[in-house]
């Protein structure tokens, strides 16, 4: 998706704003999540709590002042956006801050962003592909990856499938349940 492939990202995205909320400029934020097994921000109304954010060219910063939530998303009041036709201009944007602001994962946990561009390997060392993106349907976290041929494939990103996650090497090892590669 949007981290550099074969380096870890200097920016990771928090969320996209959804939409208006309202007539008085305030917006949704769909925050996104932290992998594996925990939210991306503890709290949901933690999405402004790592200072200033910025649009997805950098061009752009928003100050962030969250004042609720609902339904899964965060309600959030976006300085100098003051009525809804401003704040149905930010939807689809997505909000990313710098990596160094936001605290270290929990063991078994990872950014989003830092697991784009990762080798994956089989138990065997046999290359299988790069991670091109990361999904959660709402049953459990799902790992999308792209071989040589250039078809997406997709394993459930959990430790028994992907038993290693190897950052600094850029790779992960994966033991897919047997059958789940063949077309």
């Amino acid at each position: 998706m949007l981290a550099e492939a074969g380096a870890m990202s200097a920016r990771v995205c928090l969320g996209a704003i959804t939409g208006p909320h309202g007539i008085r400029g305030l917006v949704k934020v769909k925050p996104l999540r932290r992998f594996s097994n925990s939210p991306f921000t503890e709290a949901p109304a933690d999405s402004a709590a790592y200072g200033p954010v910025e649009d997805e060219t950098g061009n752009r910063r928003f100050t962030l002042r969250v004042t609720g939530e609902a339904k899964g998303q965060v309600i959030v009041a976006v300085d100098g956006v003051g009525d809804r036709n401003a704040a149905e201009a930010l939807k689809g944007e997505r909000l990313y801050v710098e990596r160094t602001a936001l605290p270290e994962p929990d063991d078994g946990s990872y950014y989003h962003a830092d697991l784009i561009g990762l080798e994956v390997v089989a138990l065997d060392g046999t290359l299988l592909g790069t991670v091109s993106a990361l999904y959660d349907f709402g049953a459990g976290d799902v790992l999308e990856f792209r071989g040589a041929d250039g078809k997406a494939r997709m394993l459930p990103f959990t430790e028994a499938v992907v038993p290693t996650v190897d950052l600094d090497a850029r790779r992960m090892v994966v033991d897919p349940p047997e059958g789940a590669l063949e077309e």
